[in-house]
């Protein structure tokens, strides 16, 4: 009773009115009601309701106010809040808080998103003014005895608009507060599970990029992998891995995980058994160049769906290993995709770059020369699905600049950035994830994808040094002050900004939301498959850097070395 919420009362309302009418016309039927004034059945009908649902409303009432009295009382350890957004997310947060005599924070008031709210309430918490307002309240909250330490925004407010995110961080800075969010909605879907996990989360670098929440087709992404037989290479890199764990919660009949590097199969494979124990899967340990072997796992696995996750991408690394390069991105891609092909895939799904798109440097040369045999064979295939995906930087994956900035300002700077205005395209690794296995889903689907890369919506780049600076105030430090920037000029290989289209790319439009669709000129298959394999031969007999890079330029006439 004392968790008591209006969904009850309503069942309550209907189910008294449901008796209440059903004993009327019963009692009518028998005796007629004769001497029976009207307002009886009207009187039982209120008497039930007071009884039913007015004790139960009663005595939630009396424990909130005994909780809020308490709560009011027991201020020692208390941290005073600010809500930033007054909509559903900040009325569950303050109903949690107000019914646990034991969290951790005091509300002080709302700051809301415009001015129509000024001067209403939610469950008695004041909407003291608009973000604009935000010194002024702060001010006259010092000047009551009641500062808050802490601003917390809603998390609508920080998908809603990261400028202001970002103008919130610069303006608790010198206010001397810190920043911080709700937890997910899920986590404050009812009074009972709220009140046990009243709890603020620091701001994150995603909530900074400003990113619309994506619709997923979630049947369609189900209908993709669930029950199928899946085989991801590169299981235990960052995209590798995070697709492992959403295949996982999608309950595939079997996961095969192909991984080069022992410690990272061990690490995802420990990950996978201890969140799906009974899951049936196998772990091996395999080069996506070698043939022979890549023929014996699709034989024994029979895999009905492939994400080819495995590359070397790091661009430095990759320039000055350009054999190695080509051997993985573009001579392990082909064995893989021949491999799926042999075996009767129902599709195979490549992971690809933005760097592919226009590439001055040989790792984007090379998986654009991927894309190409994927595109051609995809064209030709008479039954499985080859689909390539194409999307920009993942936050904090390997090689990313998130890392190292996190490393350098923990040393206390300085933050090393390549040139003031480098931009790149960033998002989470669980959201480029997601997007992945909905162009997949997308893409296998009967209509006119075959051979057209499917490029993720990335939003709008971010200047590498702007990244800088939101993480150095991330982490409470003040930018050019607590932590210099040092700027130390573009690396062999590195662009300015990068690109998810080429001009020659023909753009189309798709009904999958967050996918595009892009038409890329393409080559006949039989003429690179002979290519590639001459290609091939020349680079495991040894063939010199030089000459591989020049052969590269000749298969990637876009190809700009800078």
């Amino acid at each position: 009773w004392a968790f008591a919420s209006l969904r009850d009362l309503s069942q309550i309302f209907r189910s008294v009115s449901i008796a209440v009418i059903a004993f009327t016309m019963v009692a009518f039927f028998v005796m007629r009601l004769e001497g029976v004034p009207r307002t009886v059945p009207l009187i039982v009908w209120f008497i039930l309701m007071a009884g039913l649902g007015g004790s139960r409303m009663m005595l939630r009432v009396l424990r909130e106010r005994r909780l809020t009295g308490l709560w009011e009382r027991s201020g020692g350890g208390r941290v005073n809040i600010l809500l930033v957004g007054a909509g559903d997310e900040a009325d569950l947060f303050i109903r949690a808080v107000s019914s646990n005599p034991q969290a951790p924070f005091r509300i002080v008031g709302i700051v809301g998103e415009n001015a129509k709210r000024v001067g209403s309430q939610v469950h008695g918490i004041a909407v003291l003014g608009t973000v604009e307002d935000l010194p002024k309240i702060v001010e006259s909250l010092r000047e009551k005895d009641r500062a808050p330490s802490r601003l917390v925004m809603t998390r609508a407010m920080t998908r809603m608009n990261a400028a202001m995110t970002s103008g919130l961080l610069d303006q608790c800075a010198a206010l001397g507060l810190k920043l911080s969010r709700l937890p997910a909605m899920t986590d404050l879907n009812n009074d009972v599970q709220a009140s046990q996990q009243v709890r603020d989360q620091p701001i994150a670098l995603e909530d900074l990029l400003g990113r619309p929440e994506t619709i997923l087709n979630r049947s369609a992404i189900i209908e993709l992998v669930t029950g199928k037989r899946v085989l991801v290479t590169g299981a235990g890199g960052t995209i590798g891995s995070e697709l492992v764990r959403q295949i996982v919660a999608l309950n595939p009949s079997h996961l095969v995980l192909l991984e080069v590097s022992e410690f990272n199969l061990y690490k995802i494979e420990m990950e996978v058994h201890e969140s799906a124990p009974i899951l049936s899967k196998r772990a091996y340990i395999a080069d996506v160049r070698d043939m022979a072997r890549l023929a014996q796992i699709f034989r024994d696995e029979k895999p009905d769906l492939v994400f080819h996750a495995a590359a070397i991408k790091h661009v430095p690394i990759a320039e000055f290993n350009a054999r190695e390069a080509l051997l993985t991105n573009v001579i392990g891609t082909r064995l893989v995709a021949d491999c799926a092909a042999k075996a009767g895939v129902k599709a195979m799904v490549m992971i690809s770059t933005d760097k592919a798109v226009h590439p001055t440097n040989v790792m984007g040369a090379t998986k654009r020369l991927a894309e190409m045999y994927i595109q051609a064979l995809d064209l030709l295939s008479p039954t499985s699905r080859f689909v390539t995906v194409r999307f920009g930087n993942v936050l904090v994956s390997t090689g990313s600049v998130v890392p190292r900035f996190q490393e350098q300002i923990g040393k206390g700077g300085p933050v090393t950035v390549t040139h003031p205005d480098i931009t790149r395209y960033f998002m989470t690794v669980r959201e480029a994830v997601e997007l992945v296995l909905q162009a997949s889903a997308f893409g296998v689907q009967p209509g006119d994808q075959r051979g057209k890369v499917m490029v993720l919506d990335m939003g709008q780049p971010v200047k590498i040094a702007d990244l800088a600076r939101q993480m150095i105030r991330l982490a409470g430090l003040k930018p050019d002050e607590d932590v210099k920037i040092d700027y130390t000029g573009l690396r062999p290989g590195e662009k300015m900004y990068e690109e998810l289209f080429s001009p020659n790319e023909e753009l189309i439009p798709s009904s999958a939301d967050g996918v595009r669709l892009a038409k890329s000129p393409t080559v006949e298959l039989p003429q690179l498959q002979q290519t590639l394999a001459n290609f091939a031969t020349l680079l495991q007999a040894g063939m010199t850097e030089a000459a591989a890079i020049a052969r590269l330029e000749e298969l990637v006439p876009e190809f700009k070395r800078s």
